[in-house]
């Protein structure tokens, strides 16, 4: 297994913390961005933007951005509530989850904004 990677993150360095499956990965284009909300969008879950400050965001309590998004189809919109969230939380982290309603739990999770560690 030499071809394992260690991410070094720690929890002393707040800007190394590792979020979600995609923050493994370099960081999205706006186009892969939007192709995962389209993703969310087409298994009919409900989008729901949350956000935290990055010294909370191991905790499994983020703050919720208004109300999930029901129903919610339009790409542009879903990104304009990341948009509103991250301006009026300039240093949070803001993830976007995909609520699944059949399985009660979150298909899908992404960080969209890393907040700046104080």
């Amino acid at each position: 297994m030499s071809g394992m990677q260690d991410y070094q993150s720690s929890l002393s360095d707040t800007a190394s913390r590792k979020f979600e499956t995609f923050s493994y990965l370099p960081s999205m284009s706006d186009d892969q961005i939007r192709k995962q909300i389209e993703f969310i969008v087409s298994k009919g879950w409900n989008p729901s933007v949350e956000h935290t400050e990055p010294e909370n965001s191991t905790g499994s309590y983020w703050y919720m951005w208004k109300l999930p998004m029901f129903g919610e189809t339009d790409v542009d919109a879903i990104l304009a509530e990341c948009a509103a969230c991250h301006k009026a939380h300039p240093n949070n982290h803001v993830r976007l989850l995909g609520l699944d309603n059949f399985a009660q739990c979150a298909g899908a999770a992404m960080v969209i904004y890393r907040g700046k560690a104080v």
